[in-house]
Formats: structure tokens, sequence, C-alpha cells
């Protein structure tokens, strides 16, 4: 296995452009026309909470503003700037208070990014992506994201956002998923399945496995080479990706040819070390990953099934992959110990872990070098495998 650890004087200079493009919600961006959409699935367009259109005045350099968080000593001055915008944004309820329909409603960690952009002046560079629309099936439609121009077969990635399986969308995401257009020229299928509390475990599962499938059937239809194919995801959308190939593999459906899982939720242990570590943690803690089990879950015992307990699943026969971790993230324990456990099983794996920045950042590279750093990481092995 090829490991990394970034440590605190590895870390690059701010970015002035922005490879993620933290512009959800800017029409501007998109050639997509969408529609309003029912709460429990992950279309519904939320509305930008920031202005983020460019600027004539230079950027400014991102800088906190106040102290580093009691659990947050060596949160790097970018990440920190992020995460003080989101304090100012939210409201003295944290998100495990709140019902789903309210959670749904709260500003994100993209919103805030935004904001952090629009504050320090961070041009947003044009879109290089086409979009458009597909139904899967009841319930489930996909955005899919075309490099502008492009010609021929391209290679697909199947995409799927995180939110614990019960909040945000696919424009919460959209940064992500620009930023994998852009720098590895594949066409990009954004997957909104069914979400928790409406739609319980195993839906978004299976929902996600269906996507996985109905892009092989009709890759070709929107100029993509359906003998290409990867999956990525963050979060629980990296849950999901690892599972999509658990089960093709057991299907004997077509292997994708890579999976990207960047802090994917990988366990049902609460107590692991950086559960323990991070229990005050923004915008994810130990709390708030209690409170998506509860809601997604039908019972305690669904936590043991292979689908969401990957550390303890057969991981023979998956794809080569790259995994990505943070430090102040509960998921970090979990996320290195599948990486442990795919080389054992005999899967070539990449990973890497980020120092001083927090879970949801590697869709922020417009004001965080590390998502920079992490997004050219990733975008080195899923070129090389969908060549």
């Amino acid at each position: 296995m090829s490991y990394s650890w970034k440590s605190a004087s590895a870390r690059w200079a701010a970015p002035v452009a922005a490879l993620g493009l933290l512009a959800a919600c800017n029409t501007s961006q998109t050639s997509e026309t969408t529609s309003a959409t029912a709460a429990s699935d992950s279309t519904a367009t939320a509305k930008p909470l920031a202005d983020t259109a460019a600027t004539a005045s230079a950027p400014l350099p991102v800088k906190p503003s106040g102290p580093k968080p009691a659990w947050g000593p060596g949160i790097h001055p970018e990440m920190q700037a992020v995460i003080e915008q989101l304090t100012a944004m939210s409201g003295p309820t944290p998100l495990a208070k709140m019902t789903p329909q309210e959670a749904r409603k709260a500003p994100s960690a993209a919103d805030a990014a935004m904001a952090t952009m629009s504050k320090f002046k961070v041009p947003t560079p044009p879109s290089t992506a086409d979009t458009m629309s597909r139904a899967v099936m009841p319930g489930v439609k996909v955005r899919i994201y075309t490099p502008k121009g492009a010609a021929g077969a391209l290679p697909v990635i199947v995409y799927y956002h995180g939110g614990g399986w019960v909040i945000a969308n696919l424009d919460t995401y959209d940064a992500s998923v620009r930023s994998l257009v852009e720098q590895t020229g594949a066409i990009v299928v954004s997957v909104a399945y069914r979400q928790a509390p409406e739609n319980k475990f195993p839906t978004a599962h299976n929902d996600s496995f269906a996507a996985y499938q109905w892009t092989l059937k009709n890759a070709a239809s929107f100029k993509g080479d359906p003998q290409h194919v990867a999956v990525a995801g963050e979060s629980a959308g990296g849950n999901l990706a690892c599972a999509v190939s658990m089960m093709a593999r057991d299907k004997k459906v077509q292997l994708p040819k890579y999976q990207l899982l960047v802090y994917p939720i990988a366990g049902y242990d609460l107590n692991t070390p950086s559960y323990l570590a991070n229990t005050q943690t923004k915008p994810l803690n130990k709390d708030l990953m209690a409170w998506f089990f509860k809601h997604y879950l039908r019972t305690p015992a669904d936590g043991k099934s292979p689908m969401i307990d990957l550390v303890h699943a057969n991981l023979k026969g998956l794809p080569p992959t790259t995994l990505i971790t943070d430090q102040y993230d509960p998921l970090m324990s979990e996320g290195k110990m599948l990486a442990d456990n795919l080389q054992k099983a005999g899967v070539a794996v990449k990973y890497q872990n980020y120092d001083g920045v927090t879970h949801e950042f590697f869709g922020m590279a417009a004001v965080v070098p590390e998502a920079k750093q992490a997004q050219a990481f990733a975008v080195e092995g899923l070129k090389g495998a969908l060549k």
C-alpha cells in the first residue's frame, strides 16, 4: 500500500483559483434546468447563502479571525476560516438536535466555503462542464456532468454524495464533482438516491447500485464508455461507492475499474480512537454520526451489515482504491482501518491522511490548500485506471 501522511510542515500555499467550483447553486454555472423535488431525495436545489460571483479586486489571504477551537489546536488557518464562517451562519441548535427536515435547511460546510470565497474575494472560474438530469427509476435521478466540447467515448465516474444518508443533495457536493470532471476529463454521473428517515436502510444502497447498473447500460447514450466506469463518493457516499463495488462483485455485474473513497463511513463502532477524539468537531462529530445512524438504520442490527460495517466485510476482489481521510474527523480511524483491510484482502490501495483539516474539506480547493492536494491525489489514481 502507498501511504502518505501530510503534516503541517508539508502544506502548500493557498490557491488563487478554485479547482473545486464552489458554486453549486449559481445558475450561471450550469446548463441544466432543475425543478424542486421532495425533500426525502437528494435532488432538491439549495438556495445559495453567499454571493460567489467573481470580483474585480484581487483575492485576499484566507485567514481566521479568532483563536483556534478547543477541539482543533492544529487546525490550519484556511480550514479554520471556513469553520468560523459555518459557526457564524448556523444557529445555536446543533444538527444532532434537529429533525431531519430542519437539518436539511441548515447551512452546510459547502455554504460556509462559498461564503468564505465571497468574504476573501476568491473568484469562481467559469464552468467547464455541461449538465443534464436523467431518471433512473421512480425516486432516483442522476445529474450527468460532461466536459464542455468533449468528443468521442469518455470514461465515466459514478459519484455518490455525502450527508449521512439523511441530509445534503447534489448541489451540496457540486464542487467536488466539477473538480473531478475538470481534472480527469471524465463524465461524472452524480446520483440522487432516496434518503432517510423517509427511506430506511438499505434503500440508499440499493438505489446506488441501481444507478451504477443504469450507467453501465446507458453510458453510450451520453458519450460515455461503458467499459471504463469507476465509482467515487464522500462520507456516506464513500460508503455507498464501496458497497456498490461489493454488490457488483457478489452479483457478478461488471466491476468498477476503480474506487475513490473520501473519508468514508466504514463501520458502526462509535468508540474508535477518532470518534473519542472528535466529540465536538465541526462539521461532523460523534453525536451527529449517531444521529445519522438512528435515522437511516432500521435497527442497530443493520449496523453490522457488511454494507455499513465495511471494515469487517469481505473485501476480496474489489477494485483498486484511493482512500482519503483527515485529522479532525470521527471517521478517520475506520477509514485507515478500511485501507489496511483492503490491502490485506489483496486490493491495491493508495491511502493518504491530511492533517489540519476537517470532514468535508475535499470540495474546498478554492480556499483550503489541502483540498487541492487531495483532489490531485484522487485524480492520479482515477486517471491511471480509466485510460
